[in-house]
């Protein structure tokens, strides 16, 4: 029997906490690169109707999938699903609800230890008089951890052991620790994000200069909320959307089943989840979108922000564009923003800890210290090679894989298990027991046939992307007999290696050559890492289901 008996403290600690899960570094660093690439206003209709008949559904399904879980005293997906379908097969699909957290940690960690470090850069002004290329020099020679000159010898390994430390420190604490995080994290974030947020509005003209004598901050805005219609027939658009609603959510991963299954049987869901994830909502458009883009647009254009928009701006362009603001406010937009962004991913990255927490205290009776310690220690291993073979491509296929399609994969079961085999009725039934507000009837619909289909939709969209997102000349080559051609970023041409293979093939240059073999080294063995990830954790399931088995346990 399980000695996992803890609780949360109080209501809004559990909303601060879920939203804190939700809200992370994907609401700052990719939303506002996700809807310039969709091209501004044409990814906003399509991203808020995912929200709707998407996002509010999962974190509904979730919510109260997570709560009956709990009634058993499970506490992590795999025996949280087994207690809805009859069948072994069930709690073998629940491993993706550790495993995705487990490998997501490894490298959001790395990233969550960067905003550490830039924050004390910011304090000791590291960027001061350094022109934009020396900024993102930088941000290279920082991640080049074998042979980076910035800071501390090994900067990069140092500070993401200290990250992932502080991490499993609070982890050991308890709800209580996580709590307490939420509760400082949130209102600071947001503080800081509508400081700089009011700044980007503020801005207008006033940031051009020689770089670009046109800039204009509102042309940043105007591109993100004019909405554009004819996105609604483009699937490319509707792709992009419904991922980035994954990301934001953070759903399919398992952690807000392990947050609500603390939950007493009787406790809201329905105004808790929404209450989530309407906040998170908030901080992603309101606040996500006036701070970079618009910071970026008003200083270098609306056509270089375009051109270069991604990942790295956060952190090879802004902390040259605060320089613009004078010594003392750069210093303090500074600390702001990169403060802003380890709170949302310390938030999110303690969400991943709890699964796996659970269910080893759930199935060996592990004391929290214990299971922390545990997992601090399994992340570490997963995670060094993030870190020291960056630049060979181990960070992006973690992200890929451990944080894309199995996010996808998990969702899309877990809703047919929801819908389908616990049953639409009794499911509809969990999600308004003991609710403070009433969900309309027709999610009960969206829930059974919308949401399943537009899951499907993003999974087959991602399983055979077709050349060069071409959707329409796809259909056109299909119909007339010339084939569906893929695109390399499709799932089944990622498993090849296609793209790195066609560089290979066209490659000359004997260094190139080498390091592309290189890469494709470390992809697959990154890969190799995942696979033996997840194994691991099936093998550690069964153990689990032998263990209740000899001791009579039933999950019903």
């Amino acid at each position: 029997m399980s000695t996992n008996k803890e609780a949360w403290g109080t209501r809004v600690g559990l909303i601060l906490a879920m939203a804190g899960n939700a809200v992370g570094l994907g609401n700052f660093l990719r939303f506002p690169v996700q809807a310039v690439q969709n091209g501004g206003g044409a990814f906003i209709i399509p991203y808020f109707v995912c929200f709707l008949l998407m996002g509010i559904p999962l974190l509904l399904i979730e919510w109260s999938t997570g709560r009956f879980g709990g009634k058993f005293g499970n506490h992590s997906t795999p025996y949280i699903l087994d207690t809805m379908a009859k069948g072994r097969l069930w709690k073998y699909i629940g491993v993706f609800g550790i495993f995705t957290n487990i490998a997501v940690a490894a490298y959001y960690c790395y990233i969550e230890s960067w905003t550490i470090s830039y924050v004390f850069h910011s304090l000791f002004g590291t960027f001061s008089g350094k022109s934009q290329a020396e900024v993102a020099t930088f941000f290279t020679q920082y991640i080049d951890v074998m042979h980076s000159t910035t800071g501390i010898p090994f900067e990069a390994i140092v500070v993401y052991i200290l990250c992932l430390a502080l991490n499993t420190y609070i982890l050991s604490r308890g709800l209580r620790g996580v709590e307490n995080v939420a509760k400082i994290g949130m209102p600071l974030l947001i503080f800081f994000g509508i400081v700089l947020a009011l700044r980007g509005l503020t801005l207008g003209t006033s940031g051009a200069t020689e770089l670009h004598p046109t800039a204009n901050a509102w042309d940043g805005i105007n591109f993100l909320w004019t909405p554009q219609f004819d996105s609604l027939t483009n699937p490319k658009v509707w792709l992009a959307a419904a991922g980035q609603i994954f990301f934001t959510l953070s759903v399919g991963m398992g952690t807000v089943h392990c947050y609500a299954a603390y939950l007493k049987t009787k406790d809201d869901i329905a105004l808790n989840a929404v209450s989530a994830g309407f906040m998170n909502e908030f901080v992603e458009v309101v606040l996500g979108s006036m701070v970079v883009i618009p910071i970026a647009a008003g200083y270098l254009g609306l056509d270089w922000v375009k051109e270069n928009a991604g990942f790295g701006m956060a952190f090879q362009t802004m902390p040259y564009l605060f320089q613009q603001w004078g010594s003392l406010f750069a210093v303090i937009a500074g600390v702001m923003w990169f403060g802003l962004l380890f709170f949302a991913g310390i938030t999110s990255s303690l969400a991943m800890g709890t699964p796996w927490m659970g269910f080893m205290q759930d199935e060996f009776n592990w004391k929290r210290e214990k299971s922390a310690y545990s997992f601090g220690l399994i992340v570490l291993l997963m995670g060094l090679p993030t870190v020291i073979f960056y630049q060979q491509g181990v960070f992006d296929e973690y992200d890929y894989w451990a944080g894309t399609v199995s996010l996808v994969v998990f969702a899309l079961l877990e809703t047919i298990v929801f819908a389908w085999i616990f049953g639409i009725n009794r499911g509809w039934a969990e999600i308004n027991a003991g609710a403070d507000i009433r969900i309309p009837q027709f999610y009960k619909f969206v829930i059974k046939y919308i949401t399943p289909l537009l899951l499907l939709f993003v999974f087959l969209g991602s399983l055979l992307t077709p050349l060069g997102n071409d959707w329409q000349a796809a259909l056109s080559g299909l119909f007339s007999g010339n084939g569906w051609l893929l695109d390399n970023s499709s799932i089944i041409k990622q498993i090849t290696n296609a793209a790195l293979y066609e560089q290979l093939a066209a490659a000359t240059d004997v260094a190139q050559i080498a390091a592309l073999k290189s890469k494709i080294f470390f992809v697959n063995l990154a890969r190799t890492f995942l696979i033996l990830l997840f194994l691991g954790i099936c093998v550690i399931v069964y153990i689990a289901y032998k263990k209740r088995v000899k001791e009579g346990r039933n999950t019903l």
